[in-house]
């Protein structure tokens, strides 16, 4: 294959999660049950919060947000990788590369920062619940949702600014399921040195950050929990934040080691599981994690139900 740049090449050849032709059926089958279940858990979750004036909160103001975000990582990334098992073209245009791959980290950095904020927001409703509403105040919720959007916005650009001066050479065969930085990085036969000290730095700054901030908030919240006089609420307590937890260690522990680990420690088929984890597996089990202990939005959620089926019957 001859030598080609980003202003020449045509594209790049998705080589996906399987090169094995036996495997794709599964597979196409597997990622299409898991993205209709995460459309519909996090629209869901959408309409009802909207749609019910008791919810009109600050937690499920993130909670709507986080929604949104899961349901536009998801749809970035999956459809295109149906798309090509479905049709057998694996091959995606340079522009269209560089779109996906922004979109990919402006709402992967949003997730990261969301999942954060919730977590603070958990902290001061149970370690400060008589200053709750003073400090979630309107003009801080929209800071903690805006201020993500606006930095993710930059960043992201920033990624693909510094990615369109590369020029890449030899095989266009990316062996991953969407356009991401690591493995173009490795397709450049320029200096990627800049490139890869920004990856550090934003990661740091969106990952690292917010994952210590997590579990220091979660670390306050358990101190808390341990002085409930009540068994059955510490239980409880206890509960709910162990399933909170367990989607922070499958996000983080992912993308912690995809960004933040040594080249040395990591292969394509590492990457790949673990961009499943983030951008498939997380989006879909957040609407359950936050919602299937959640009496008030389970109620808001029949209200929605019950009228959509009374309104069309």
């Amino acid at each position: 294959m001859e030598p080609w740049n980003q202003t020449s090449a045509s594209g790049f050849i998705l080589l996906g999660l399987s090169e094995k032709p036996e495997h794709e059926t599964l597979l196409f089958s597997l990622f299409l049950c898991m993205y209709v279940v995460t459309v519909i858990g996090n629209l869901l979750i959408i309409l009802a919060i909207s749609s019910d004036s008791h919810l009109h909160t600050p937690m499920y103001f993130f909670l709507a947000n986080l929604s949104l975000v899961d349901f536009c990582l998801a749809t970035n990334t999956v459809p295109k990788m149906l798309v090509n098992i479905q049709t057998r073209s694996k091959s995606i245009s340079y522009p269209c590369c560089l779109t996906q791959m922004y979109f990919f980290h402006f709402f992967g950095i949003m997730d990261s920062v969301l999942i954060a904020v919730m977590a603070y927001d958990r902290f001061v409703a149970i370690c400060h619940p008589l200053h709750y509403t003073t400090i979630m105040s309107p003009r801080l919720c929209g800071l903690l949702t805006g201020g993500p959007w606006v930095t993710s916005c930059f960043l992201s650009l920033t990624h693909i600014l510094l990615m369109a001066r590369l020029v890449f050479c030899g095989y266009n065969e990316l062996p991953h399921y969407f356009c991401d930085l690591t493995p173009l990085l490795r397709l450049s036969c320029t200096d990627t040195s800049v490139n890869k000290i920004f990856v550090l730095i934003v990661a740091g700054m969106v990952i690292a950050t917010p994952f210590v901030c997590i579990l220091a908030s979660y670390a306050h919240i358990i101190v808390a929990i341990l002085k409930v006089p009540s068994a059955g609420g510490r239980k409880k307590a206890f509960s709910t934040c162990s399933s909170h937890l367990s989607v922070v260690a499958l996000f983080y522990g992912t993308t912690i080691g995809v960004y933040l680990c040594p080249s040395s420690v990591r292969t394509a088929v590492k990457e790949k599981a673990s961009a499943v984890m983030y951008t498939a597996v997380t989006p879909m089990l957040n609407p359950f994690i936050y919602s299937l202990r959640n009496r008030d939005l389970k109620g808001a959620l029949r209200k929605l139900i019950n009228r959509k089926v009374s309104s069309s019957s």
